[in-house]
């Protein structure tokens, strides 16, 4: 009560003052704090600018796949559009399938997908995603002005999901390509594309977040603008008209905009379609190991001092790395002097590296730093599993395993053989504790604890040897490599 008191007083003497200025004609109104007001407050951005000038670089791009009318016709473009809704999370409709129709042709081009892309040189370069053109027969682009052409595909890069197609054309608006490092979260960016057919949608946001990790090789833009199926492949525009990103991805329970979406930066996407112009496809480098992330807790239990770096926890048989000394437990901080701060910083390093090149990797093991000389090969296409006869014997199968998440059976005569292995057990299904520790279907388990397991029998002598309510390392064989997980115990 005393100091409303107080500040009452000393409001009456502040307008009496203030009272006395005015008819004094000497007081100056105080207009700081209002011009401080008007200077915080911002306009809410206006977008008309940049369509016009970005708008006429935006293309729709539809895609036309040959089907044979005696099979029948079910859902235009079943594969592309079962990818398609699979990518942006839709449910798959259950369309029945129509008998052909009298005298159609034996090859008939449907409707398969649709999509966006933009102008990346004045000669008809354009620029998309590969999830947009991948298998198609036919790609045509349509422009702003109702233009259309037929396109032919330069080439398509599906870990990025990068692809360009050329039209022939000239004098065309190509985009300005913007940097990305001046990038900040919280900018309005735009977004021009094809959503669900409609060409030339403009919607708008705010970038929410920068490097987000969801690819192998690409660090996402992540935004809160609007984007639907349809505007993949589109640009991804800052307030300077410049292209940043091309709109790949969203996350969806819908099926629509959730207010998260992804878009590869440009920078990435040009050094891609580089290689795509000039080669037609994309060479990447590979060390041959498997990696993880480095907790907190492992660094400071090993002196690392913070959590940084790529932690090896397997090594390719007769791969660089292997031929360089790295081993099991080695942390990779830095590949060719650059900081390795997190572990998929590494791949697109390695990735980004020119095979043939000679690289230095430096580790932390036991304590110290190393440098290691390794030759960066050519990354190999993936492989698809053998598939086991049907005629081999049904393996014998182990239900021990079941303690910890794990069914596993023999490896058959063929198995071994392909892997090139004398023993061992295969995962057939890995749950609860072994799926959280990354084991699963396909997996051969080498070793349990400190024992080696040749057969179903001796992984359940080494099973019944170990202490189940403590962490327990499992070295595993996963295609062509070897890595070292630990199931935990439940909590």
């Amino acid at each position: 009560m005393e100091g409303l008191k107080m500040l009452q007083m000393n409001w009456k003497k502040l307008c009496a003052h203030a009272l006395a200025g005015v008819l004094a004609g000497t007081m100056v109104l105080a207009v700081a704090p209002v011009t401080s007001v008007l200077a915080q407050t911002r306009a809410l951005p206006d977008f008309t600018d940049l369509v016009e000038q970005v708008g006429p670089s935006v293309v729709n791009i539809r895609t036309l796949e040959k089907v044979n009318a005696d099979v029948g016709a079910g859902m235009p473009g079943d594969k592309e559009m079962q990818e398609f809704f699979r990518r942006f999370g839709i449910p798959m409709p259950n369309i029945p399938r129509q008998a052909p129709r009298r005298n159609q042709p034996q090859d008939d081009e449907q409707p398969r997908g649709v999509g966006s892309g933009f102008i990346l040189t004045t000669d008809g370069m354009i620029m998309t995603n590969a999830h947009v053109v991948d298998g198609a027969d036919e790609v045509l682009v349509t422009l702003t002005d109702k233009r259309e052409f037929k396109a032919k595909i330069i080439g398509a890069d599906k870990r990025s999901d990068v692809a360009v197609v050329k039209i022939e054309a000239s004098g065309l608006p190509a985009v300005k390509v913007g940097d990305v490092s001046r990038l900040k979260v919280g900018e309005w960016v735009m977004a021009i594309g094809s959503p669900f057919g409609l060409e030339n949608t403009v919607t708008a946001g705010i970038v929410s977040a920068k490097q987000r990790d969801t690819g192998e090789y690409l660090p996402f833009i992540q935004t809160d603008v609007a984007i639907n199926p349809g505007n993949s492949g589109g640009p991804l525009i800052n307030m300077r008209g410049e292209v940043v990103g091309i709109n790949s991805q969203i996350y969806s329970r819908s099926g629509g905009s959730m207010g998260i979406s992804f878009s590869i930066p440009v920078d990435e996407a040009v050094r891609v379609s580089e290689q795509l112009r000039a080669n037609g496809r994309v060479t990447r480098g590979r060390i041959g190991v498997q990696i993880g992330p480095v907790s907190k807790e492992v660094a400071e239990s090993i002196g690392l001092g913070k959590p940084q770096g790529a932690l090896v926890s397997g090594v390719e048989a007769g791969a660089p790395a292997d031929k360089a000394g790295v081993e099991l437990g080695d942390i990779i901080i830095k590949f060719d002097g650059k900081p390795v701060e997190k572990s998929s910083d590494l791949p697109r390093m390695v990735g980004s590296t020119k095979p043939g090149t000679k690289s230095t990797l430096t580790v932390f093991r036991r304590g110290s730093t190393k440098d290691l000389s390794v030759m960066v090969v050519e990354i190999e296409p993936e492989k698809t599993a053998k598939k086991t006869s049907e005629k081999d014997e049904k393996p014998k199968t182990a239900q021990a395993g079941q303690a910890i998440g794990l069914s596993v059976s023999e490896l058959t005569k063929e198995q071994k053989s392909s892997l090139s292995l004398q023993g061992g057990v295969r995962v057939d299904s890995a749950v609860d504790n072994a799926a959280r520790a990354g084991l699963r279907e396909g997996d051969v388990i080498m070793q349990l604890g400190n024992n080696l397991v040749s057969d179903v029998k001796t992984f359940e002598a080494a099973l019944a040897k170990t202490d189940k309510s403590k962490p327990m390392s499992v070295l595993v064989r996963r295609a062509e490599m070897a890595m070292l997980l630990v199931i935990r115990p439940a909590k």
